[in-house]
């Protein structure tokens, strides 16, 4: 298999887990908040700093329906890492190869004698 189908696939499994099956996840709470509830401290909680962020608590602001809701943010979330983790990767791999191509740049004599 190619490495470009392979990051195909894997895009497309990435987006079918965070727009349909993120959807069946858990909605019971966390383990923090469920020890929160159990001890008695939950209401002493306090609000995000993010809690009116367009994707707050898994849901897109804006839209209605959950399901759509919960979908759509979790394709955002890949869509936004993706594009994240792809930028870092192309600028550690360019900033690589410019100190690969300052080695050539030396004469063959200093390459040479570090060999």
């Amino acid at each position: 298999m190619s490495t470009r189908r392979f990051f195909a696939v894997a895009l497309v499994v990435s987006l079918l887990v965070a727009g349909v099956a993120s959807y069946y996840a858990s909605s019971h709470p966390d383990g923090l908040e469920y020890v929160a509830e159990q001890t008695g401290f939950i209401d002493s909680a306090e609000d995000s700093a993010t809690a009116d962020s367009p994707l707050a608590d898994y849901q897109t602001s804006g839209v209605d329906d959950a399901r759509i809701s919960g979908g759509l943010a979790g394709v955002i979330g890949v869509v936004v890492m993706l594009v994240l983790s792809t930028g870092l990767f192309w600028l550690v791999r360019r900033r690589g190869t410019d100190d690969v191509d300052s080695d050539d740049a030396r004469p063959e004599h200093a390459r040479q004698s570090e060999a």
